[in-house]
């Protein structure tokens, strides 16, 4: 869970936001190249580009870095075009260092990025280094997290690590993160001791979700995502 998430409450439980953690389990039990079609569940999310249901693709690879991540996704983007025969720009990549100050305070380096920097993106890119406190899951290398975003004419359609496997570090930022959320005034969210109880026996790998509605709207040129969904979909 990002600090930022708010998942559906359903009883006393959730439904997921993504299967990242299920699948995690199934990377410490051994298998190695894995993926999902889903549908995923978040609170607040509610807009042109954003359903509180929305379908994810989301893929694992053991022993894999970021870079190879970044040619499988365009590779995948590329062939969804050729398909509905649409051209798309070649991708390009960019630190996000190099678009925005990472010594800005973490609320104020968000509310620039999403005010002034991903409105002017090119129109086909790959944003990668993010600043070390937004790690989320990824590892972090020297000043910066392993973890990239993929963009499409304007549309975020995917968000990737190399992930970290040392399950004190992931605990450490969990906390960190709920400190966060109360200074906000939100709940907490709760620690997942299984998941932390498997990180340390996953293998080295990277894992990216993408959201299959939104790459449907960039691909189309679809307005609002409820436009991509199925009709008994977009009552709820």
């Amino acid at each position: 869970m990002e600090e930022t998430l708010e998942a559906v409450r359903c009883g006393e439980k959730f439904l997921h936001t993504s299967p990242e953690f299920a699948m995690k389990h199934l990377l410490a039990q051994g298998l190695c190249k894995i993926y999902q079609i889903v549908p995923c569940f978040r609170e607040e999310e509610d807009g042109c580009h954003h359903s509180r249901e929305f379908s994810m693709l989301e893929w694992y690879r053991v022993g894999i870095g970021s870079n190879t991540l970044m040619d499988e996704v365009i590779a995948l983007i590329s062939g969804c075009a050729k398909i509905l025969d649409r051209e798309i720009p070649n991708f390009v990549h960019i630190p996000t260092h190099m678009l925005l100050d990472p010594n800005l305070d973490p609320d104020e380096w968000m509310f620039q990025w999403v005010d002034t920097i991903e409105p002017n993106l090119p129109s086909a890119c790959i944003v990668y280094d993010y600043p070390s406190w937004a790690a989320a899951l990824a590892k972090i290398r020297g000043s910066y997290a392993d973890r990239f975003e993929v963009y499409l004419n304007g549309l975020e359609l995917a968000n990737a690590f190399c992930e970290e496997r040392n399950s004190a570090e992931l605990r450490s930022r969990w906390i960190a993160g709920n400190e966060n959320r109360i200074k906000k005034g939100r709940s907490p969210h709760p620690i997942d001791e299984d998941l932390l109880s498997d990180i340390d026996a996953m293998p080295k790998c990277s894992g990216i979700a993408l959201g299959i509605d939104r790459l449907l709207m960039a691909l189309l040129q679809i307005t609002h995502i409820q436009e991509t969904q199925l009709p008994n979909r977009r009552k709820r």
